[in-house]
């Protein structure tokens, strides 16, 4: 990843990790309930 794809990666890259995240406290919150 030299990031000459500029903001598209950047973009993709945070969107993963914010979908990951949702993820996690979806499981987590299951788990509790």
């Amino acid at each position: 990843m030299s990031g000459v794809a500029g903001g598209y990666g950047a973009g993709a890259g945070f969107a993963l990790i914010v979908v990951l995240f949702i993820l996690l406290i979806i499981v987590g919150a299951a788990y509790v309930w």
